[in-house]
């Protein structure tokens, strides 16, 4: 089975520029920027290697689709996007000029405001750097922390809630270490109930990025985290992701979180603003 070609905007714009300006060839890339490639630039069409060609109208509607990336299966263009019987929600990939974040019903997963996902998840692995021994990571989404953390870890185990979001992952370029790297153990279920079931003491660092406290107020519960520091070695370190601290729902959330981490038996619980969470200590 071949490998489908993947376009967004990033790369449709500088394609039709090229074709406009009736260059040859160009350089781009086939899967959202991870690798690059040479493009034949002919007949007013963009020829990828192994892979039919794109017109100028194709390219055309890519760029008038930003929030939106494409997949290019014989010669037709197919939106890629996923609904979730599960949680009644629709799942896409909205593109960056890095890792692309992903958008559930409209609303995007990452911080991109003077950032992207890919910085986005280096902040949170660096306040729970150096990452070695076992770690876990609540809440898989499109498994960046994961693989970023398997960078130096000897294992990670990551929770996904949603079946589809792994359908998800399977189509984004980024996301490949999730089921290629054996380091890395996916789990389905909440993070609540599995959590519950991990072993005392296994992990020395957790990255704890769950959705806002309105979807998911059980996992900024004091109950959750007396199960996060159960399952945390001595001296383990956590990221707790919040949001904007300077908003003012980041504020009120902050304060609660604080508290009842402190409650849970968590140490030197301070803020990590740069990653718009707090860090603390078992």
């Amino acid at each position: 089975m071949s490998i489908p070609l993947i376009l967004s905007h990033y790369q449709a714009k500088p394609l039709l520029a090229a074709i406009e300006a009736q260059h040859t060839s160009c350089t781009s890339s086939p899967d959202l920027g991870l690798s690059q490639c040479q493009v034949v630039l002919e007949g007013g069409t963009a020829v990828f290697p192994s892979h039919p060609r794109i017109s100028i109208t194709q390219l055309q509607h890519i760029v008038d689709s930003e929030l939106s990336w494409f997949q290019v299966i014989d010669g037709e263009l197919e939106k890629v996007q996923f609904y979730s019987d599960v949680l009644n929600r629709y799942y896409s990939l909205m593109p960056t000029e890095s890792a692309p974040t992903m958008l559930i019903s409209g609303t995007p997963m990452h911080r991109i405001k003077d950032t992207n996902p890919h910085k986005d998840t280096k902040m949170k692995i660096k306040a729970v750097t150096p990452v070695n021994g076992r770690a876990l990571d609540t809440t898989m989404g499109l498994g960046y922390t994961a693989s970023m953390a398997a960078e130096t870890a000897e294992h990670v185990t990551t929770i996904e809630l949603d079946p589809t979001v792994v359908e998800v992952c399977r189509a984004n370029p980024w996301s490949q270490q999730l089921f290629n790297n054996p380091k890395i153990e996916r789990r389905i279920g909440d993070a609540f109930d599995v959590v519950e079931t991990l072993p005392d003491q296994e992990y020395g660092r957790v990255v704890h990025d769950p959705p806002m406290f309105k979807l998911a107020g059980h996992l900024y519960s004091t109950e959750f985290y007396e199960e996060l520091i159960r399952v945390m070695k001595p001296k383990g370190r956590l990221f707790h992701y919040i949001g904007d601290p300077n908003s003012k729902s980041g504020r009120s959330v902050t304060k609660g979180v604080v508290r009842r981490l402190k409650e849970a038996g968590f140490k030197r619980v301070k803020p990590w603003p740069q990653a718009f969470g707090v860090i603390a200590f078992k």
